[in-house]
């Protein structure tokens, strides 16, 4: 099996993406979005988790991070996958969902060349993970995963976007606090 863009050591810092089955742009309702910052916040509480940048996107999240005291990064991205693959379905069902059906039958559709059952598949196979190996690296990727929205042309500024740490680094208001790094 290869580990081109997977975490393979402890304790090392992760630029990561994860992304949903065919792109499907979940995280363009605000309660999805929350599930996620919620999620990623109990990992950094419970699972060791230390993240440094963020940026939730319509489809997709980018993470720029570590596991520490212990956990091992590979499984405390497994976890959040399972996790948040069941509470954005359990949103999908019981909020107001315009896309409810074709939603649920495209991730129904996801599960069917799996061995495993499940009923419902969120969430891409694996992740992308490259490996931090400097601190010019982390500031490519730092600017990437906060410029993102704004290449997309969602906001004009960086710190706009509310779902992204570009806003502790710009000490405004935010609901997931990550570790900012110096490195500017």
């Amino acid at each position: 099996m290869s580990t081109k863009y997977k975490a393979t050591t402890i304790e090392d810092a992760y630029f990561i993406t994860i992304t949903t089955v065919g792109w499907i742009d979940i995280f363009t309702r605000l309660n999805q979005r929350y599930v996620l910052t919620q999620a990623l916040e109990h990992c950094q509480q419970e699972k060791g988790l230390e993240i440094y940048a963020y940026c939730i996107m319509s489809s997709h999240l980018h993470l720029l991070c570590k596991a520490t005291n212990g956990f091992i990064l590979r499984d405390v991205i497994r976890d959040f996958k399972k996790y948040t693959s069941k509470k954005i379905i359990q949103k999908i069902v019981e909020e107001p969902e315009s896309r409810r059906e074709w939603i649920l039958a495209y991730f129904q559709n996801a599960c069917q060349h799996l061995k495993r059952n499940q009923k419902y598949k969120v969430w891409q196979d694996g992740y992308h993970a490259e490996h931090i190996y400097s601190n010019a690296f982390i500031n490519q990727k730092i600017n990437y995963i906060h410029n993102n929205p704004v290449k997309e042309k969602i906001v004009t500024l960086p710190e706009d976007y509310y779902f992204s740490s570009a806003r502790n680094y710009a000490s405004l208001d935010t609901d997931l606090k990550v570790t900012v790094l110096d490195l500017f």
